[in-house]
């Protein structure tokens, strides 16, 4: 078995994982961290070397579910065409309104919000580096085949920024969605609503790029 897929270490991930989101890192108690996790506390020492691994190891956890939701195909976005780059686009977008309306998202995103705002925590860096860089680099490639614009350009940046941000709104902004839809979580219904929404902004933006 991998060290990654050992189950005390899963544990304890997903334990902290909740932990650090809900009430930061320097709050979060190794000690309970480990009572949760069903183990002893030399368990992250033993795993991690220490608390501050068991953070990048939530990082890394992270990194690894977003990067299965916002899997990019392989092959070269400069041979796709532009209905093939959009299909592309619409397929991922669905992928994530799917993974942010779970209730499995909330941890992890609770995680996020908690790590962007430490000044001085090393997640976001890990997170840049691991996950963020390569797969906007990637979209905003295939966001160039779907309209000829350049990848690299402020403007398709921002377009891709743009439509993740569309979908992370949902889970972000979670109760009061909620509230004023009059909705008990995100029931079927509303997910496919939602995606409905989004795909349609999705397609307005590509072809008012397209002119």
């Amino acid at each position: 078995m991998h060290d990654s897929e050992h189950p005390t270490r899963l544990g304890l991930i997903q334990v902290a994982l909740r932990q650090f989101g809900r009430d930061g890192f320097a709050a979060a108690s190794t000690r309970s961290i480990a009572a949760e996790a069903g183990t002893n506390i030399s368990s992250i020492a033993y795993h991690f070397g220490g608390k501050e691994g068991l953070r990048l190891a939530c990082a890394d956890f992270v990194a690894s579910r977003i990067g299965q939701v916002a899997r990019i195909l392989p092959g070269d976005p400069a041979h796709l065409t532009r209905a093939g780059a959009r299909h592309i686009l619409r397929r991922l977008l669905r992928r994530i309104v799917l993974y942010l309306t779970a209730p499995a998202a909330e941890p992890v995103v609770a995680f996020l919000l908690r790590e962007m705002a430490q000044p001085n925590s090393p997640v976001p860096d890990r997170l840049f580096h691991t996950l963020i860089e390569s797969r906007h680099r990637s979209l905003c490639r295939i966001w160039s085949a779907a309209t000829g614009q350049p990848a690299e350009s402020v403007d398709v940046k921002l377009a891709v920024f743009s439509i993740v941000g569309q979908a992370a709104y949902f889970r972000l902004a979670a109760p009061v969605v909620q509230r004023r839809m009059d909705w008990n979580g995100y029931p079927h219904a509303a997910i496919r609503a939602i995606a409905r929404r989004l795909l349609f902004n999705l397609d307005a933006i590509l072809e008012a790029e397209n002119g």
